[in-house]
């Protein structure tokens, strides 16, 4: 009676071991959003990392996180760095294209709860309205994050958070371009 047991669990891990192997060797998250101003505006919020409190998520997740800046100000070769609670994890950014106004890439890597290294991307489309903003991000799948995302989906668990932080870029973008609309009327 054990070793049928025992051989079922050993089919059971073996078949569960190949269904793993099968899953995707990269995930993709993206999410767009319109904005009712010049794709300067919304590109201005996302290549310079002092400007990420006033739109991304994550910064609200823990208020004690501590938070570094290195490098460049702006643009290639910026990073910002953060060490936070256990749902802020930590991690670094490193700014690694920025062409003004269209495209920035971003190097994410993150060291706690998990180590991953991913690509983040900005693309600011302009359109007849304003602009389109896509956010994405790319990264490999290795055994146990293939296993991960068995229970898990990436899209689900990420694409919510991309959608606040252009929702809130959104509002940012069009606030400043509604004011500087406002500021040239005037006359000042």
């Amino acid at each position: 009676m054990m070793l049928k047991v025992l051989i079922g669990v050993v089919v059971v891990l073996a078949v569960l071991s190949v269904v793993i192997a099968m899953q995707p060797d990269t995930f993709r998250v993206e999410r767009s959003v319109a904005i009712a101003a010049s794709p300067e505006r919304a590109y201005s919020q996302v290549v310079d990392f002092h400007q990420w409190s006033s739109w991304s998520p994550w910064e609200k997740v823990d208020p004690d996180m501590k938070r570094t800046y290195a490098g460049a100000p702006s643009g290639v070769g910026a990073v910002y760095s953060w060490a936070g609670n256990g749902k802020a994890g930590e991690g670094r950014m490193t700014i690694e294209e920025a062409a003004a106004p269209s495209k920035i890439s971003i190097k994410l890597e993150f060291i706690k709860p998990f180590q991953a290294t991913n690509l983040a991307t900005f693309v600011f489309t302009p359109t007849a309205a304003g602009s389109t903003v896509t956010w994405s991000m790319d990264g490999k799948n290795n055994f146990f994050s293939k296993a991960f995302h068995l229970v898990m989906n990436m899209d689900k668990l990420v694409g919510g958070d991309f959608e606040k932080g252009l929702a809130a870029m959104k509002a940012n973008a069009e606030r400043a371009s509604t004011s500087t609309q406002a500021a040239a009327s005037t006359g000042n």
